[in-house]
């Protein structure tokens, strides 16, 4: 199944409640306060864009998602610090 990273950027607090909220209704997991990673067939992620793409409406803001490849997912590189 394809790796996809969603990145959003959305003004109103109580609409990106709702995306993140969508984002771990389909099994992703929160990796930044407004990025989520995970696997997700197409068609998940097709729905995933319909869904979010409703919650935004009319606030101002941009919601991306990444689908990014077996190969490179496992060449990602991360610095992290508990």
């Amino acid at each position: 199944m394809p790796q996809v990273l969603v990145v959003y950027d959305i003004v109103n607090d109580r609409v990106r409640g709702k995306v993140a909220d969508a984002c771990l209704d389909y099994g992703l997991d929160r990796v930044q306060f407004s990025a989520f990673a995970g696997e997700l067939s197409r068609n998940h992620q097709q729905e995933l864009m319909i869904k979010v793409r409703r919650l935004l409406g009319d606030t101002a803001g941009t919601i991306t998602l990444v689908p990014i490849c077996e190969k490179d997912w496992k060449s990602r590189i991360e610095v992290s610090h508990a």
